[in-house]
């Protein structure tokens, strides 16, 4: 593994420059101290603290459990271990929508108490309100339109938008919108690969970050424990590539401390304290 310590800070300026230059920005979620001082220390652009820990940390089958404080928690632990990544903290269920007011002040609790750089914020034209408000107390905000899965029992289930035209005039609509009001970035998520390309296209400032919405955007994100294997069996969606299969190293390691234990094999006299230790 390549250590890039000597790089610079990633701030929200960078990703937009990283726009303008055509420069892929790379993006993975983390919850935790070790794994975000892994991805800092690999040269990930951005560690997104994403509300999936609802799913692959607690074991519910939707975002939509998990609370701020937990979000807040895991955030923490992720600046902690990171130097020059760019921390941004997905906003939970109910943390935004009831009012912009609720909004701004959970937002502000993303940067005061979790040390995070920027909140995602999902939503479309609808939230551009918010958004805004949002935006103008300081606080950098990264868009997610497409498939959002706070929203996921309107969709039916994990359908790719943009298929048809109403759609796209929709996502797009959305996405010029959520430029307008400041967001130097955005998700698109499960969307059709030409209308990916077309909103990456028209947006000026925002980078596109794709999650199953093809090559076209500006850069893409996966979460960690996805790529890493680290989840259910049967999990495979058509746009995961996973990079290991950590599973069974795990189960082989675990299997032969406990036969170890079992044989007495564990402790050894080098893992044991003498008088002379």
């Amino acid at each position: 593994m390549t250590y890039l310590n000597d790089r610079k800070k990633i701030t929200v300026q960078t990703i937009i420059r990283k726009k303008a230059k055509g420069e892929p920005i790379a993006v993975l979620t983390a919850y935790d101290f070790f794994i975000a001082r892994l991805l800092d220390r690999a040269g990930i652009d951005v560690i997104l603290v994403g509300d999936s820990a609802s799913n692959v940390v607690h074991g519910h089958d939707s975002t939509l459990p998990i609370s701020m404080d937990v979000m807040v928690a895991h955030t923490a632990a992720v600046a902690r271990g990171t130097e020059k990544a760019l921390i941004v903290a997905d906003m939970p269920f109910l943390s935004f929508q009831p009012s912009i007011e609720t909004a701004v002040l959970n937002a502000g609790r993303f940067l005061k108490e979790g040390l995070a750089h920027a909140v995602k914020i999902e939503g479309g034209i609808e939230m551009a309100a918010t958004i805004k408000r949002v935006i103008e107390c300081g606080i950098p905000v990264m868009g997610h339109i497409g498939l959002t899965p706070q929203s996921i029992h309107r969709f039916g289930g994990p359908k790719v938008q943009g298929r048809r035209e109403k759609s796209r005039a929709y996502l797009m609509e959305s996405a010029l919108a959520l430029e307008e009001v400041g967001c130097f970035s955005m998700v698109l998520e499960l969307i059709e690969t030409k209308a990916a390309g077309e909103i990456t296209s028209a947006l000026k400032t925002a980078a596109t970050i794709g999650i199953g919405a093809g090559r076209n955007c500006d850069g893409q994100v996966l979460v960690i424990n996805d790529i890493l294997g680290l989840r259910e069996e049967g999990f495979k969606p058509k746009f995961l590539r996973q990079y290991a299969d950590l599973p069974p190293v795990i189960s082989t390691a675990i299997g032969e401390f406990i036969s170890d234990v079992r044989s007495g094999a564990y402790p050894g006299d080098d893992e044991s304290y003498s008088n002379n230790d």
